[in-house]
């Protein structure tokens, strides 16, 4: 058997521990009722498996335990909300690591003794009418001087709270002690099954339940738990109404049968030749006193039935010859007359002429009654009376009213149970796992800039180890498949960037090198300008300047393209390009067009190589490296910002390189010399901010120098 799958090893476990919580929780309550203790004594075992396996599991055993003290405490069953919250609030606490503080150990306490004594009360009061102990009950009375009224009930909700400190701390107690002995790895094992995933700790699962996933409304887990209440509502209320409308229509048909069972008893022990006499003399005639002594027992004993008399119907209306006095009624006396009720109206013919009609609903002198009749025939089967027993309606539907307030305290608590079964099956079989892939799928989305987080991502998904058996499994697998595919494709990808940016860095070298070969004076030009270039992007990047620019994409497009910035000199003439002494007018307008010229050449490649952005930069770089600060640079005069970034940068680095190297025309400027150049042209010939971060870089500078000259 995969214990990893269905009714593993661990579960069975667990349902064991519950099995034996609820053996302990009847055995101390039968135990309590046995010697006639004020205490239930019946909630230890549902601490322990609430602190242990969570709430729902210890809604479970006081459910158990509640049905199985059924059998020796009448009243257990309607207390099953009782226990069903002592579960969620332990579960809370225990899951919020409130139990070990030495302040919130007596709250906890507490607020169990006010589930089971205050609450409890309240539905003794509603059940019984007064409370379920007498010693609860003496003491209170004692306290208010009375056994009724508002001071009696609140002296009895303190004392059986009282009692319940007591109760709650005695249980509460002996669960968490036996618990303290239980081996950690068992007390993990157990709690651990209910996972269908790895399990998440309590920083995991708040991290979880308030996490906000993009832009999504109503969480799943909040939507689970609207249509599961609407659920368990709608199935009470249901099973309620259908309960309590066939138990009162079970009832009304049973005290119907029992009223027409008592009106023909009655009619076969009342003398039919003496109802004249009944209605005239009454106690006088011989017989009376026996005849309604007997009808006090008819009536005594059926059930339901309140009211049963014998009338004589004559036209003017109805003559009584037995009207039983009721507990709150005393009955009609012998001879006087009776008009008729309304409801009645369409039988009195059927009456008139001494026939058995059906049974009458009516409301009105004898209150909300179910009325049956039946004739008192003399020995010639002439009718001369008739028989009469009511059910009174009021007391049925008080009886129903009874009946419906138990049946809401049992639904209470089985509701409780239902919602608690929904959210317990939706949180671990549904919310917890979605949600945890939810998450990792948005990590692996959001954290896929370098591949060694990628496959990090990837193994934090592998190690959700869902198992729900189900569709949410398979789109877990799918999912991991998915992440794994994805980061192996990024790692081609990568590979692919990687040699295709080598590929492009030897290519722009390459080109560099071949107007190189050409000027006799460069020296390492390209090398030395590119590291210049470096140092005051970076320069700029610290100080803050053009942040909205300097982006690393940008500087590293900057960076590369660089050597690329003289690229137009491969159109110049020899003759020009080495030439040791100074051009004049015409040879200088030949060399300025290596501007124009590699902005040509650089743009027929822009719009060749797709996707080649990179050499945008270095286009500008190429085309306007000799523009100035102040709009006297050339080809087009351009100034201030409006020259690129890339350009005003490169002006700097190859100006100082041009000065601090030797060429044919000169010999190299002394470094103080060169940067004395640099630093007057701040503000006229160069960007200043260009000049300042390049001159705050010496250090760096003169390396790269140094670097070459050697």
């Amino acid at each position: 058997m995969d214990i990893t799958r269905g009714l593993n090893y661990n579960t069975v476990r667990r349902i064991l521990f519950g099995f034996a919580a609820t053996v302990v929780n009847v055995t101390l309550a039968y135990i309590s009722v046995r010697f006639g203790l004020p205490f239930y004594l019946d909630t230890a075992g549902t601490i322990a498996v609430s602190a242990v396996c969570g709430a729902f599991p210890g809604m479970v055993v006081a459910f158990a335990t509640n049905i199985l003290c059924g059998l020796f405490n009448p009243y257990s069953l309607y207390f099953t909300l009782i226990g069903v919250l002592i579960a969620i609030v332990t579960s809370w606490f225990v899951r919020r690591k409130r139990y070990p503080r030495k302040l919130w150990i007596p709250l906890y306490v507490l607020l169990l003794a006010i589930i089971g004594g205050a609450i409890a009360m309240l539905f003794q009061l509603m059940l019984i009418g007064s409370p379920q102990f007498d010693d609860v009950s003496q003491i209170a009375a004692a306290m208010a001087g009375s056994k009724s009224g508002a001071t009696f009930t609140f002296y009895a909700t303190l004392v059986n709270t009282g009692l319940n400190i007591v109760d709650k701390g005695l249980t509460a107690g002996a669960a968490f002690l036996v618990l303290s002995f239980i081996p950690e790895s068992f007390r993990s094992s157990i709690s651990n099954s209910r996972w269908k995933q790895k399990p998440l700790d309590e920083s995991e699962v708040n991290e979880l339940e308030s996490h906000k996933h993009g832009s999504i409304g109503m969480p799943l887990r909040i939507r689970m738990i609207i249509m599961l209440t609407l659920a368990a509502v709608a199935l009470v209320i249901a099973l309620g109404y259908f309960s309590v409308t066939l138990h009162f229509e079970s009832t009304k048909t049973e005290y119907a049968k029992n009223a027409r069972e008592a009106a023909q008893f009655a009619a076969s022990v009342v003398d039919a030749d003496k109802i004249d006499e009944y209605i005239r003399t009454g106690t006088i005639v011989d017989g009376y006193t026996e005849t309604e002594d007997m009808l006090y027992k008819i009536r005594d004993a059926a059930a339901g039935v309140k009211y049963l008399y014998v009338i004589k119907i004559e036209k003017d209306g109805c003559y009584v010859a037995f009207d039983l006095d009721s507990d709150d009624t005393p009955g009609y006396q012998h001879g006087e007359k009776i008009e008729f009720e309304k409801a009645f109206e369409s039988s009195l013919p059927a009456l008139f002429a001494g026939e058995e009609i059906e049974p009458v609903e009516s409301d009105d002198i004898s209150g909300w009654v179910y009325t049956a009749y039946y004739p008192v025939r003399n020995k010639e089967g002439i009718t001369c009376a008739y028989a009469c027993a009511d059910v009174s309606m009021d007391y049925l539907s008080d009886y129903v009213k009874t009946y419906l307030l138990r049946m809401i305290l049992v639904f209470s608590g089985f509701f409780v149970l239902i919602l608690g079964y929904g959210m317990w099956v939706s949180d671990y079989s549904l919310v917890y796992p979605i949600g945890k892939m939810a998450m990792s799928v948005e990590g692996f989305v959001k954290d896929s800039s370098e591949q060694d987080r990628l496959d990090e991502n990837v193994r934090s998904i592998r190690k959700l180890d869902i198992r729900t058996e189900d569709e949410i499994e398979r789109l877990y697998d799918l999912i991991c498949k998915m992440a794994s595919d994805v980061a192996e494709q990024m790692r081609s990808i990568r590979h692919y960037a990687d040699a295709t940016a080598q590929m492009q860095n030897g290519l722009i070298l390459t080109m560099a090198d071949m107007v190189e070969s050409r000027d006799s004076d460069t020296g390492a030009h390209v090398q030395k300008t590119s590291a210049y270039v470096k140092i005051i992007l970076e320069g700029l990047k610290r100080k803050g300047y053009y942040a909205s620019k300097l982006t690393p994409k940008y500087m590293i497009d900057v960076e590369m393209s660089a050597p690329l910035h003289d690229l137009g000199k491969i159109n110049i003439p020899d003759a020009v390009l080495n030439k040791p002494g100074k051009l004049d007018d015409e040879e200088f307008a030949i060399m300025k067009t290596h501007t124009t010229a590699g902005k040509e050449i650089l743009e027929k490649a822009i719009n060749t190589v797709k996707g080649g952005s990179y050499l945008k930069e270095a286009r500008n770089m190429a085309a306007y490296h000799h523009e100035r600060w102040d709009g006297k640079g050339y080809p087009e005069g351009l100034h201030g910002e409006v020259i690129p970034l890339s350009a005003r940068v490169m002006a700097v680095a190859d100006v100082f390189d041009a000065l601090a190297s030797p060429r044919v025309y000169k010999p190299a400027f002394p470094l103080e010399k060169a940067l004395s150049i640099i630093e007057e042209g701040a503000g006229s010939q160069f960007d200043p901010k260009v000049v300042e971060v390049f001159l705050e870089n010496l250090p760096e500078v003169k390396q790269v120098l140094r670097q070459y000259q050697e």
